[in-house]
């Protein structure tokens, strides 16, 4: 079954451009990663200032060993980035297992 893994990190307005920008450079390590599924960045819309960031993992233990490796030290060390001092403050992390998915299916009339 697998885990999903929420960061929900608050970015004050002023920040959240850079903040976009530090994600759009990243070095893509995760996705070499033993046991990475997927990788999402949600820009919030209206009523909040908080980024999510959704990974989904096989086990909580492939999340576990990301979390633990260096690839995953460089890709938060925040290079002195004045975003990085801020978000330690303001991340939550959620975990949730994966019950029931769905994605699109083929329209069979199509098909014919």
């Amino acid at each position: 079954m697998s885990v999903v893994k929420i960061n929900a990190i608050t970015v004050p307005p002023d920040k959240q451009q850079r903040f976009e920008e530090r994600f759009r450079g990243r070095a893509g390590a995760v996705e070499k990663t033993p046991g990475f599924e997927w990788f999402e960045l949600l820009r919030p819309v209206e009523g909040t200032d908080q980024y999510l960031v959704y990974t989904r993992w096989t086990s909580v233990e492939d999340y576990e060993a990301w979390q633990s490796s260096q690839d995953f030290d460089r890709a938060h060390d925040g290079g002195g980035d004045t975003l990085a001092s801020a978000a330690p403050h303001s991340a939550h992390v959620w975990t949730y297992e994966v019950l029931e998915y769905a994605g699109p299916t083929a329209n069979q009339e199509n098909q014919a």
